[in-house]
């Protein structure tokens, strides 16, 4: 039997192969290195399964048969592996459509020219039998357009071994042994077709098919390995389709080699040419994210990546990859967005610490009704104990000892009064509610509701605060502010005096002050008044007014809740002026802004 028998045989054989590649190829066509190897591999299967019926051809006619079969693949084998290359190396982006559009030209070309070359002569300008070898073998004089697709065909094999022996030159030890593989067998069918066309051994059977049985070898060796370790498996694709977390997987030389589209949101620029990167490049702007990527396996909740513009938490989640035989294969890295929680936590913090600062005034609070509520009642008992026994001896009137009684009892009326109006504000449970308020609109609230008191001593209370004046508090907070600040104005003028209240923007807060031409802070209690641990201390107004004074206690508290702080200027006999500040809503915070600007 001639030897062109054997040789079809192992060509079929070849053939075979190649469709269960392709297949295999389909079924993980979601890989988009899949589609394009897959593709050039049945473009090889055309190639070999036409020539292995050529070489058993009995005439000329049945040659251009199967000749015109194997040229179904031998005219796109080369941009298929092209575009198999830019996927290795990690251009992926160089993949679209009009480009590959572009790329095909010639090869249309090519297989148009072919199937009519009997009307033109241009691809083959003539073939003819030969049988020396004891059958017959076409001998084909090659024309123009056959040039064209050896010179388009060869020049894409250069450009494309040139990307992979770069690739070569810049990878790690491990991947150069993935990549020498693909460079091999990349050089089996270019490598047999050159030495028959340059007819250096003078064969007479065209070699080139075998050289994909060379290739396939080369090629299945170097994909497997590169599946393992350069992309992910379709099962990850599919998960990393669906994941709200960021995944990027890693070779165990730190090289990247997938990523889902999660990834894009928090690496800031990553793209699919960024595979094949090493990790150094990756996280270039992260550099405590590529310190734990370095590391190995971890895990580390709540952190930051250090980009000035990224503002969230992470948790951060890395771990080996094991092969089949359970041994490192390498590294993912799982970065799971949790700012929400964080967000949490904190506002929860701030509202325990809120509610910890609550109960600690309420503590203080509970400390000054103790300190004097005591003094008062303790007086009143002991002058009612000194008035029964006066009563037994004798039935004088007591007036002095009544009057006195009559003084202490309403001064635990007005403590009662002032304990009253605080939970009054607090009825429900200690509750901090800022809002905005209108500021004009809250002092001339009040202002009304000290009309009588400041009418009954002739005390003028003018407001110099502009309409559209507006501020962030609690409402009940910010009126008992107003309303004693008011109150102790009226209390300490004399009659026929002026009371201002102002309001300006200081240091990106508002700043209300409460003056007043009363007689002033006496020098004995400017130095504690409004200092933090100290007790109230009782006065008495210019027309006798009694208090307890735990109206600036509250004040004090009750500002500093809000956000802000309080402070008076005073001059015996010359007045006093009261200070307090309270954050500005957002639109008076622009204007202050502007304004500064």
């Amino acid at each position: 039997m001639p030897y062109n028998m054997y040789l079809s045989a192992l060509l079929m054989a070849a053939t075979c192969c190649s469709l269960v590649i392709s297949y295999l190829c389909w079924k993980r066509r979601e890989l988009p290195i899949a589609i394009s190897y897959g593709l050039g591999v049945l473009a090889g299967a055309f190639y070999s399964f036409g020539y292995a019926f050529e070489i058993i051809s009995g005439s000329l006619e049945h040659i251009r048969f199967w000749l015109r079969v194997e040229y179904i693949g031998i005219p796109f084998g080369t941009i298929l592996w092209f575009i198999m290359v830019l996927q290795y190396t990690g251009r992926q982006s160089l993949v679209r459509t009009k480009f590959v559009i572009l790329l095909l030209m010639v090869p249309l070309i090519t297989f148009i020219a072919h199937h009519t070359n009997e009307w033109h002569h241009l691809f083959y300008t003539s073939m003819s039998l030969d049988y020396s070898e004891g059958f017959p073998l076409v001998i084909l004089e090659k024309g123009p357009l056959y040039q064209l697709h050896v010179i388009y065909s060869y020049s894409f094999f250069v450009v494309g071994m040139g990307l992979m022996i770069q690739m070569f030159l810049k990878a790690t030890s491990r991947m150069k042994k993935q990549i020498a593989l693909m460079i091999i067998g990349s050089c089996g069918p270019y490598g047999f077709t050159l030495i028959y066309l340059s007819d250096f051994l003078q064969l007479s059977i065209d070699i080139s098919a075998f050289g994909f049985l060379f290739s396939g070898i080369f090629f299945m060796w170097g994909i497997y390995q590169f599946n393992m370790l350069r992309l992910a498996p379709l099962v990850l694709q599919k998960v990393f389709a669906s994941m709200q977390d960021a995944v990027m997987v890693f070779d165990l030389d730190n090289t990247l080699t997938s990523f889902n589209d999660s990834a894009k949101r928090v690496i800031e620029g990553i793209h699919y040419n960024w595979v094949g990167l090493p990790a150094d490049q990756v996280f270039a702007k992260y550099p405590n994210l590529l310190e734990k990527m370095l590391q190995g396996p971890l895990q580390e909740n709540k952190v930051q990546l250090a980009r000035p513009a990224d503002d969230r938490f992470y948790n951060i989640h890395i771990s080996f990859i094991q092969d089949n035989r359970h041994k490192p294969a390498g590294k993912m890295l799982l970065l799971t967005d949790v700012t929400e929680t964080v967000r949490t936590e904190e506002r929860l913090q701030n509202n325990a610490r809120q509610l910890q600062e609550l109960n600690t005034f309420k503590d203080k609070m509970f400390s000054v009704v103790a300190h004097d509520i005591r003094d008062p009642l303790a007086v009143s008992l002991n002058l009612m104990e000194l008035m029964e026994e006066e009563l037994q001896d004798c039935g004088e009137q007591h007036n002095e000892i009544v009057f006195e009684m009559g003084q202490q009892i309403q001064k635990t009326y007005q403590l009662v009064e002032s304990l009253l109006e605080w939970f009054q504000s607090q009825r429900g449970g200690m509750v901090f509610n800022p809002v905005v308020r209108n500021l004009a609109q809250t002092i001339r609230m009040n202002t009304q509701l000290l009309q009588v008191r400041s009418e009954s001593k002739n005390i003028r209370i003018l407001s110099e605060v502009a309409q559209e004046t507006y501020v962030v508090a609690d409402k009940e907070m910010l009126d008992l502010i107003v309303r004693n600040l008011l109150s102790n104005a009226i209390k300490f003028t004399e009659e026929g005096g002026v009371i201002r209240v102002r309001a300006e923007h200081a240091d990106g807060k508002m700043k209300i002050s409460v003056s007043d031409t009363g007689m002033g802070v006496p020098a004995e209690q400017a130095d504690s008044l409004l200092q933090k641990n100290a007790f109230p201390v009782p006065s008495i107004g210019t027309a006798g007014e009694r208090g307890v004074g735990l109206g600036l206690t509250l004040c004090r508290e009750f500002v500093q809740l809000n956000g802000g702080h309080i402070w008076f200027d005073t001059a015996s006999g010359q007045g006093s002026t009261f200070y307090f500040t309270l954050p500005l809503s957002e639109p008076a915070q622009d204007v202050d802004r502007r304004t500064a600007g």
